[in-house]
């Protein structure tokens, strides 16, 4: 498996997920249910919202429902993320050059 720079100066996926075409493949298949369950809740959280602000409901009420939902989609982040650290960042900077290591610390300050 090799890690190759992109024109954007980022690495390849270690799980070579970034190539054309690629599936990531490191992916539990627990998480995956469980991220697709927390999206599903998420959708329906924003269908509410969306009523409430049609009804014209009061605005603190809404706020909490917005933050519930953002703290539901940091959750789903939180998930990609660690998965993204335990395998494809993690086989980027094992196997990398100086610089595709390099390039993969800065994509994952990026993604935080």
């Amino acid at each position: 498996m090799s890690i190759s720079l992109k024109q954007t100066g980022s690495p390849s996926c270690g799980c070579g997920a970034r190539e054309p075409g690629r599936k990531a493949v490191a992916v539990d298949p627990t998480i995956k249910e469980e991220n697709l369950k927390r999206l599903r809740r998420i959708e329906g959280q924003i269908r509410g919202l969306q009523r409430m602000i049609a009804e014209d409901r009061y605005c603190a009420d809404i706020m909490v429902q917005v933050s519930s939902a953002q703290e539901a989609l940091r959750a789903v982040g939180k998930a990609l993320l660690r998965n993204h650290l335990r395998h494809c960042a993690t086989e980027a900077i094992r196997k990398g050059t100086p610089a595709e290591v390099e390039a993969m610390y800065d994509e994952i300050l990026e993604m935080v």
